[in-house]
């Protein structure tokens, strides 16, 4: 424990900076899969080509587009906003998908009774679709920020420095206290993004927490007649 003692700083440092990098690339995620996923699920012509391509995106290896990627879009392969494009692809791989069940979730005639009160279909969506459909989105939004925290240390290997560097850097000089640091440094990340996630949630989304407990209501009724 004397190294992590020790290195406090680094590992502060390093956290920080993995820190903004996974961040960013969930909030590039979620802007770009909100429109995509909207598409997939009013056009059902594009729907399971929009869906299958986006979750394809997932079975690439992390390494593999990061090596890719800077081709293809011609940036430095040493760059952080190459990480963060990686990072982000993944992200739209899981979110797209959940945008399509969340607006799939939505009353049909909770649509009805907002059209019939004149709303268009852009204010619809914003005033009625996107918050019914937003606790599936939220849920997907927890493993889509999850997932990223733990990928964004691959970035070491292509010289992004981020919590990564402390197990590569530990491997090698064959240091496990450097190595266990960045993992309990991941796993507090993560789990700290997480409840603010769920806190954020239930904020913002205090419906869907009346309608759980209507759910849970209607099984214990259900139960008790059976």
């Amino acid at each position: 424990m004397s190294w992590v003692f020790d290195n406090i700083d680094l590992i502060l440092q390093l956290s920080v900076d993995h820190l903004r990098q996974s961040l960013i690339a969930v909030v590039i995620g979620v802007v770009l899969s909100l429109p995509l996923g909207w598409i997939a699920w009013r056009l059902r012509l594009l729907r399971a080509p929009i869906v299958i391509v986006t979750g394809l995106l997932y079975t690439i290896p992390s390494l593999a587009l990061l090596i890719l990627l800077p081709t293809v879009l011609g940036i430095s392969a040493f760059n952080e906003v190459n990480l963060v494009i990686t990072l982000a692809v993944y992200n739209v791989a899981l979110l797209v998908r959940a945008v399509v069940d969340g607006l799939d979730a939505v009353d049909p005639e909770v649509r009805l009774a907002a059209t019939a009160m004149g709303y268009g279909s852009g204010r619809r969506f914003f005033a009625v679709d996107l918050p019914l459909a937003a606790p599936v989105i939220l849920a997907g939004l927890r493993v889509a920020t999850a997932s990223t925290i733990a990928l964004a240390t691959v970035g070491i290997l292509v010289g992004v420095s981020n919590l990564g560097y402390l197990f590569t850097n530990g491997l090698q000089r064959r240091i496990i206290p450097e190595v266990l640091a960045g993992i309990v440094a991941v796993v507090v990340i993560a789990i700290v993004l997480d409840l603010l996630l769920v806190l954020l949630g239930r904020l913002l989304l205090p419906w869907s927490r009346r309608a759980g407990r209507r759910r849970a209501s209607r099984a214990a009724l259900k139960a008790s007649v059976a």
